[in-house]
């Protein structure tokens, strides 16, 4: 006999409201211990759901999609980026992919302004002295950073994140320059006093704080490869809160370690949680555990974008934030 309800298996442990209100629309299986989900597990999710709710560290490829039972009609995404699942396959096997943009930018943008004001102010170098219980008082030569007032900013990307940055940025005074796969509009340059560079190279040559703010996409993988980072100013730093893989992670420590770069601000790596221990040693670095759209506010609208994909789903329509390969591009 068919299902009265919806199955929905979810990854992790989500805020409480959310699970509440799945619970009340959907036959919801819940991840209790909120330990991520084996390749096994996962496996065996895609058997037997409907609808599968992921989070950005659930690697969803080919091989596992090919696992994937006849009931299972939709990825909904708990999360915007989708670099994790196999869009195409997906596509191939009949099976819908949704994810929950525009509800990080302002979050991910305060993160990023932290960044960079930690790594050019060396918060974290001040705090782990104060920490430690060393601080003999004030002197006029510790802990001297540079302001961020009159330096250039260049985003990486100039999308809903990049232009949120910006707005902070043009606050603390500082210079606005973005490249972008295509240049923005006028009026919107205007308004964020914003410089284009068609040349990412001439770009990064000439700023003294990157922030990366673009998707993980094959054209985008180490865009910033160890031949564009050493044409950055030795004074420049340089900030992500993207995609780790955006960066080559190696290149960048050896140039943090050999004092050609000032210092760096990450919220994302490369490999996930297998951070470069060079890199964690570095005191002119600031490392974050992926915390950029860690606010209640963000989890709780994500979770209502997730259920509303769902929802839709189920009432015979598109959701309204499917992700097609087209996009990834």
């Amino acid at each position: 006999m068919p299902r009265d309800r919806l199955k929905v298996i979810v990854t992790r442990r989500l805020p409480k409201p959310v699970e509440t209100r799945l619970a009340e629309l959907f036959d919801v299986t819940l991840n209790e211990d909120d330990r991520p989900m084996t390749r096994a597990q996962l496996a065996a999710a895609l058997k037997t759901a409907d609808v599968l709710v992921p989070t950005i560290s659930d690697i969803i490829d080919a091989g596992l999609l090919a696992q994937a039972g006849d009931s299972m009609r939709l990825i909904a995404c708990y999360g915007s980026g989708v670099d994790h699942i196999d869009i195409s396959t997906a596509r191939q096997r009949g099976i819908l992919v949704s994810n929950t943009p525009g509800v990080l930018a302002d979050d991910t943008a305060d993160i990023t302004m932290a960044l960079i004001l930690a790594v050019m102010r060396r918060i974290r170098e001040g705090s782990a002295h104060m920490q430690s219980g060393d601080w003999q008082g004030w002197s006029p030569s510790a802990f001297l950073g540079v302001r961020p007032g009159g330096k250039r900013l260049g985003i990486l990307g100039m999308g809903q994140v990049g232009t949120a940055v910006a707005r902070r940025a043009r606050a603390f005074g500082m210079q606005v320059h973005y490249h972008n796969r295509k240049r923005v509009h006028a009026s919107h340059e205007a308004d964020l006093g914003a410089t284009y560079w068609e040349s990412l190279d001439q770009m990064v040559a000439r700023v003294d704080v990157l922030s990366i703010n673009c998707p993980h996409t094959p054209s985008t993988f180490h865009v910033m490869n160890a031949r564009r980072l050493k044409l950055m100013k030795p004074t420049a730093v340089i900030v992500n809160t993207s995609r780790g893989e955006v960066l080559d992670e190696n290149a960048l420590t050896r140039m943090l370690r050999a004092g050609t770069l000032a210092g760096a601000g990450l919220d994302v790596f490369e490999h996930g949680q297998a951070i470069n221990p060079r890199l964690r040693g570095l005191e002119n670095v600031m490392l974050l555990p992926h915390m950029a759209s860690a606010t209640r506010e963000a989890r709780i609208e994500m979770g209502e974008k997730v259920i509303l994909n769902i929802k839709t789903f189920e009432d015979g329509h598109r959701p309204p934030d499917q992700v097609v390969p087209s996009m990834l591009q």
